[in-house]
């Protein structure tokens, strides 16, 4: 077994992980999201967020695995993070540097390796994105680009610690989150000719809620929103809450009918919760419903304009039907 080499700035790449205040911290749906993503994406049992620490590495989030760190000493993550590229180790009995590695003799038993490393605006490389499986197999070019692009929205989700892209009431991405997410995610959809779209929701009188029943209500209200999203969404959506009473969700390989599904599914479990809390008042809301075309929606902010003029003109509608029933 060949021992990982050191980075030669190690000191420097050690100081920011720590700086992050991310070791040992619970899990988080951010990163969990990605990793369940990237097991399903390439039918792995296993999926980490590895984050290389002086003498461990450890798990900021791991599917099929039920370890939270391991040394680094037999860390194949130790090997990923000296290079810019990819690591693949195809069939780890065949390799010199793994195939006396207790990790490949013993439990969890490892033949396949791909590890991308994760990058911070400084240049270091701080863990990977890792696929891992038991038996033999290649990644072709596609799928390259696919682990690339998945390790990118980690950095990013990584980048948004140090840079507050997360929303402080709701714990959803905040706007620059949002964009910067949503944008990788919509790039693997238009790579892989996959359909999205885009949902941009507005509270309905919001602001009587705040007025009537006081601003710490209207904070539950909005935190009861984004927990009603995260439940209604699939696990590899990007949810976001603009600002106010403002949220919006990305959802990458749906098209019109699945994204129809969605947002029934999400009336239902908003109905229900309304029923439930009896707080005298019901949370309702109109969303503009937007199916990317990359023809027309050359950014992820294109397609945010169009979904919020549609939102617009449903709420425009929603109105004018309530007046008429009054």
């Amino acid at each position: 077994m060949h021992l990982p080499p050191i980075p030669g700035n190690e000191s420097t790449r050690l100081e920011t992980l720590r700086a992050l205040n991310i070791l040992d911290t619970s899990p988080e749906e951010r990163f969990d999201r990605l990793t369940r993503l990237a097991k399903r994406l390439f039918g792995v049992p296993i999926a980490l967020v590895s984050l290389v620490d002086a003498d461990r590495q450890w798990f900021k989030s791991c599917v099929g695995l039920s370890a939270s760190e391991t040394s680094r000493d037999v860390s194949f993550c130790a090997h990923a993070i000296v290079s810019d590229e990819i690591l693949t180790v195809p069939d780890t009995l065949a390799d010199d540097r793994f195939h006396d590695n207790p990790l490949v003799t013993e439990s969890p038993n490892i033949r396949f390796y791909a590890g991308c490393p994760l990058t911070v605006p400084n240049g270091s490389k701080l863990g990977t994105l890792c696929l891992i499986d038991v038996k033999p197999r290649e990644l072709d070019d596609e799928e390259r680009e696919l682990l690339r692009d998945l390790a990118r929205m980690a950095e990013q989700e990584l980048a948004a610690v140090q840079l507050a892209t997360l929303d402080d009431l709701t714990l959803l991405s905040n706007r620059r989150g949002f964009s910067a997410l949503a944008q990788h995610a919509l790039n693997v959809c238009k790579r892989l000719n996959k359909p999205a779209s885009l949902l941009f929701f507005y509270l309905n009188d919001f602001k009587q809620i705040n007025d009537t029943f006081g601003h710490a209500e209207g904070d539950r209200a909005l935190k009861t929103f984004a927990d009603i999203l995260r439940t209604a969404l699939r696990e590899s959506d990007v949810i976001g809450r603009l600002g106010g009473d403002e949220f919006v969700a990305l959802l990458s390989d749906a098209d019109e009918a699945a994204t129809r599904e969605v947002t029934e599914r999400l009336t239902h479990l908003l109905d229900e919760r309304n029923a439930q809390d009896q707080r005298g008042y019901r949370i309702r809301f109109s969303v503009g419903q937007i199916q990317y075309d990359a023809g027309r929606h050359g950014s992820i902010a294109e397609l945010l304009t169009a979904a919020d003029a549609a939102m617009y003109s449903h709420k425009q509608a929603s109105k004018v039907r309530a007046a008429r029933g009054a």
